[in-house]
């Protein structure tokens, strides 16, 4: 058998290699993170090369004097950079299994790459070459090595964008991307291969530049499957196939030596490790605040060898110099180690991890995850209460659902730091520091904020760009301990647009301007009349391009020493004749500009250039008179190669071209920073809805809102000033932004008529592939828009509900107001003077708590001393409640922007609520009801869909209006939530009061009003028919007085207040 088994070994294995190789590695690169990579990108390149040259010298030392089988120098190399290399499989495997740091793994995957890249491309350098030791002492070998490894970067670079850009396609469906993922992986290879590049280093960053954004939603985890199925598969073949030929060899080569050596071997390679860790602990010291020496301890045994080290091993004997009997010993060694290592280094890395309470779970984090569970366990009670109800499931055993349903988690014993806080035990979340509970909050706080950045990409609400960048930045900045990301970090992360800027301005600078309008003709000479045409033509300017551009032939000439040698006359009068040239183009805009010729830039450099070349002449003439002066020939030679200076007037006609790309550079540029902005006040909103499940502990949860709040205040006015300095941009994106929300809503629509065989299967993709094109079709969307004339953005004041015959009442009205920046809109204390509908600018608002329609003595417990700042942008509305109430604002709007708005007054207002009576006034009531709602109770309301149009039109809520002592009594049957958003009320049969904002318990049946004015949203619990009458007085039990009444009072006891992040 070995004599069919040794020609395959003498044959050279880069066919398997190329086989089996680039899959594997591709799968390795796409599991690391490049975000978290990247923060320590050079710590790692240095570990790499480190753990490369260390392996090579004391492997190939040890192999040198302890091997019997008479190696040569080339062939012990060869060995030790075959067993260097780390797997970037094997040797993170048992870390993820049991909790480590994605950070460290992805350090360990990341040098496994670089070693395993670079011993490839030495490789490939015998392969292609079969060098000798010696050569690598020539200096060709470092440029093919620097050619090797940019070139093959920037290959799988762009590789990376292209396919980006194929698995990001609307039309494409999941078994194509899988077929086409597979065939471009080993396509991408064998092209850098041929072009003499490295095919293992072009997979390495094409994965490294693929994320989850890159493909489309669910793509990523199904070819993930198929990848960790195929590499499997592969690498049980690839140890089988080296175990059988091992197996078929003589036996007569297998002695007590090899058993020796095969452990020398273990322990060199173990030894080699450790010395790496010791020499790059300091670095990774610096780069992380988490390493110390327990998890360089656990590290020290990442040295797993795998399939790479095999895969390779053949290529040892066939680059070899001189050809040993025996090359099946090799792939023994190898092979063996590799096995042993992967047994004895993973139990070990485990165990040290384990022993070391690198795997325990810290006191905050066990708090967080008991928090976790017992909200889990309450929408579990929840679903069981609400099932009892249900008729059909009376006989149903509720005890044993509820035994069965009870979750009980306990932390493993070796997870536990200190002590374990049990899910009875109170004392834990108390036992912990606000500091640590906050830091774990933070974190938390990361996962969700990169959690939001995706689902906004996937919905469409945010482009791949943005969320990339957002997502970069939290990883960013998520190792720093105790930061909280604001805006401002995003920015300094991406760097925002300062360069653009400041290269526009430099550009607008060098501009060339031709202005004739400060010139009289007051010559009575008839030259220069005839000059002044003659300047300020565009046939002149068009002359001295064409002069330029002529130039560019003598030029060559002059630099080709050859050709020079043979045209001297030649090249000298064309030289005089261009000079002569340059003088009369100088002659002419100084006889005609005088003074004003030196205060254009470019006549400055034109007057430099004439200059130069009528030194140039005259040196050329003195060159001719003592051509034994060696000093005068040095400087004539210099200046005729500064005549290459004579082609600057052609970038005249570049920069208008360079502004205009600038321009529209600049123009995505805002429309990505606005993307980015918005797309992070989006997420700190998701942040506060799900905070209260992070942390139980109120301190806490004060500090982690009050963080959010700031960090989206400052988001917000950063929103509103990006707004303000490209306003047209906005518009055309904010446009396309609601065009693709609305497809996606029909294609969403689509999918469940579809799924439900309402729509036949031709007709459902016909249609999808209509509204598929209409989405692609906004890639050529324009990128400005011209803003609305004032008189339509009526149509955005909700309760006007777009109905012609009330936004003409407003618009014969309604007055266009003008402010600047810092002036005052309206000031706190101050009576109400209408309301402001913003068309463009922003406003900030700050004011006192608001009170909400309180009486002073309910609210005397309740913050008086805290004040609130907002910032209000286009579309938002000033004043609303202060007019409705005709009391005084509680609030301050001041312009932070040139601001312009629409200005309805308080007299028009009222006019329209006695022309339109009673709706224009109850839609003001329901849309500030709703807004209120969903502002302090928008985790209760997240199933519900209460949109101010279907409530309008399908009474899915209402607004009812309490008065002093005025009752209503409650149905729970028909009322899902009963919401105080205004004023006070109390329990008829409890007495226990309900101060706005909150929603009433189910067990209250009965409340009254305790303030002069109580407005209270009612949700249904079903959807009733269309009710045309007025809903606020359903279920009042006594009179009650109308909102015209309690408006048309003047009482000045009464307190009123209202406040929120959009409106006012």
């Amino acid at each position: 058998m070995h004599e069919i088994v040794y020609p395959l070994l003498r044959t050279s294995s880069f066919s398997l290699y190329c086989y089996f190789s680039p899959l594997i590695i591709f799968m390795a690169a796409l599991d690391v993170d490049f975000y978290i990579l990247k923060n320590v990108l050079w710590q790692v390149l240095l570990t790499g090369l480190i753990s490369f040259f260390v392996a090579v010298v004391i492997v190939g030392n040890v192999v040198m004097k302890f091997n019997n089988d008479s190696w040569d120098l080339q062939s012990c190399l060869l060995f030790s950079m075959t067993i260097a290399i780390t797997d970037p499989v094997h040797s993170v495997n048992s870390l993820k299994t049991i909790g480590i740091s994605k950070m460290y793994t992805d350090i360990i995957r990341g040098e496994s790459m670089i070693v395993c890249s670079f011993t490839s491309i030495i490789f490939g350098f015998f392969r292609n070459n079969i060098l000798h030791i010696s050569v690598f002492r020539e200096y060709h070998i470092l440029v093919d090595l620097i050619f090797n490894i940019l070139g093959s970067i920037i290959c799988g670079y762009w590789c990376a964008r292209v396919i980006h850009f194929i698995f990001t396609d609307l039309y494409s469906n999941t078994l194509t991307n899988i077929v086409l993922y597979f065939s471009m992986v080993y396509m991408i290879f064998y092209l850098v291969e041929f072009f003499g590049m490295s095919g293992l280093v072009a997979l390495v960053t094409v994965g490294l530049n693929l994320d989850s954004l890159s493909f489309k939603p669910r793509i990523k985890l199904i070819i993930t499957k198929f990848l960790i199925m195929f590499s499997s598969m592969f690498q049980h073949l690839i140890y089988t196939f080296f175990g059988i030929v091992i197996g078929c060899g003589q036996t007569k080569y297998f002695r007590a030596h090899t058993v020796v050596f095969i452990l020398i071997l273990f322990a060199t390679v173990n030894v080699v490790r450790l010395v790496t860790i010791v020499l790059v602990s300091p670095i990774l010291m610096y780069s992380t605040y988490e390493y110390n020496w327990r998890w360089g301890a656990v590290i020290a045994w990442s040295g797993i060898k795998g399939v790479f080290n095999l895969l390779l091993t053949p290529d040892v004997y066939n680059l070899a110099e001189q050809k040993i009997e025996s090359p099946q010993m090799f792939i023994l060694y190898v092979q063996v180690v590799s096995l042993m290592t992967m047994g004895i280094n993973s139990y070990m890395m485990t165990h040290f991890a384990r022993t070391l309470g690198l795997c325990a779970i810290s006191l905050p984090r066990q708090v967080a995850m008991l928090n976790a569970i017992k909200h889990i366990q309450e929408i579990i009670q929840n679903t069981i209460t609400l099932f009892k109800t249900e008729k059909i499931l009376t006989n149903v055993n509720w005890t044993l659902v509820e035994e069965k349903t009870k979750i009980r988690y306990s932390i493993p014993p070796d997870a536990r730091q200190f002590h374990h806080i049990s899910e009875h035990d109170g004392t834990g979340e108390e036992s912990t520091t606000d500091d640590a509970l906050i830091e774990e909050a933070r974190l938390h706080i990361a996962m969700i904020q990169m959690s939001s950045f995706e689902k906004q990409c996937k919905d469409g609400i945010l482009g791949v760009e943005a969320a990339r960048i957002l997502i970069g930045a939290t990883k960013s900045y998520c190792p720093i301990q105790g930061k909280f990301m604001s805006i401002y970090d995003v920015f300094t992360y991406v760097k925002a647009r300062s360069w653009l800027m400041k290269f526009k301005n430099m550009l607008t600078f060098m501009e060339y301007h031709k202005d004739k309008s400060f010139f009289i003709l007051p010559w009575k000479s008839k030259f220069l009349v005839f000059a002044y045409h003659i300047v300020f033509s565009e046939e002149f300017e068009y002359t001295g391009h064409i002069i330029s551009f002529l130039y560019i032939y003598p030029m060559i000439l002059h630099l080709w020493p050859m050709a020079r040698k043979l045209n001297v006359l030649s090249l000298i009068l064309v030289n005089h004749y261009f000079v002569f040239l340059y003088v009369l183009q100088s002659a002419l805009k100084i006889l005609i500009l005088k003074k004003r010729y030196f205060r254009q830039h470019w006549n400055t450099v034109e007057f430099f250039i004439m200059l130069i070349g009528i030194v140039d002449v005259f040196c050329i003439y003195f060159v001719k008179l003592r051509p034994e002066k060696l000093v005068l020939i040095q400087i004539t030679v210099i200046i005729g190669y500064l005549r290459i200076i004579r082609f600057m007037p052609l970038i005249k006609l570049i920069i208008p071209l360079l502004i205009k790309i600038v321009e529209v550079q600049i123009k995505k540029r805002l429309s990505l920073m606005y993307s980015i902005t918005k797309g992070y006040v989006k997420s700190q909103e998701d942040t506060a809805f799900l905070i209260q499940q992070i942390s139980s502990r109120e301190s806490v949860y004060q500090k982690l809102y009050k963080i959010l709040e700031i960090n989206k205040r400052d988001a917000v006015k950063e929103l509103g000033l990006i707004e303000h300095e490209g306003r047209n941009v906005l518009i055309a994106l904010k446009t396309k932004q609601a065009i693709r929300n609305v497809i996606a809503k029909a294609l969403k629509n689509l999918t469940f008529l579809w799924s439900r065989g309402i729509i036949d299967d031709p007709e459902g993709i016909e249609m999808n592939k209509v509204l598929l094109a209409k989405i692609k079709a906004l890639n050529n969307f324009p990128m400005e828009i011209p803003p609305p004339t004032p008189d339509k953005y009526l149509h955005n004041i909700v309760w006007l509900q777009n109905k012609d015959v009330l936004i003409e009442f407003f618009k014969q009205r309604a007055k266009l107001a003008y402010f600047d920046y810092g002036e005052i809109i309206c000031k706190e204390g101050e009576m109400p003077q209408g309301i402001y509908l913003i068309i463009s600018g922003m406003a900030i608002v700050h004011g006192s708590t608001p009170t909400f329609g309180i009486d002073s003595n309910l609210r005397s417990d309740r913050e008086s001393v805290a004040k609130f700042t907002d910032y209000c942008t286009c579309g938002d509305i000033i004043g609303e409640l202060s007019c409705l109430l005709k009391r005084e604002n509680e609030y301050t709007a001041t312009c932070e922007t040139i601001l312009q708005a629409c200005f309805i007054s308080l007299e028009d207002l009222y006019e329209g609520f006695d022309v339109f009576w009673p709706s224009l006034e109850y839609k003001i009531w329901l849309k500030l009801a709703l807004r209120t709602a969903y502002q302090y109770f928008e985790s209760a309301l997240v199933d519900e869909d209460l949109k101010f149009q279907k409530c309008v039109a399908l009474n899915l809520a209402y607004v009812a209006t309490l008065s002093s002592y005025n009752e209503m009594t409650i149905d729970n049957t028909t009322m899902k939530f009963v919401i105080v958003v205004y004023g006070s009320v109390i329990d008829t049969r409890t007495e226990v009061p309900y101060l706005a904002p909150c929603i009433l318990p189910k067990t209250c049946e009965q409340v009254q009003g305790t303030s002069d004015l109580s407005k209270l949203l009612v949700v249904q619990a079903s959807e009733p028919a269309k009710n045309n009458n007025h809903p606020s007085v359903i279920a009042i039990t006594s009179p009650q007085m109308t909102n015209r009444e309690y408006n048309r009072k003047s009482k000045p006891e009464l307190e009123t207040g209202f406040h929120s992040r959009k409106g006012h």
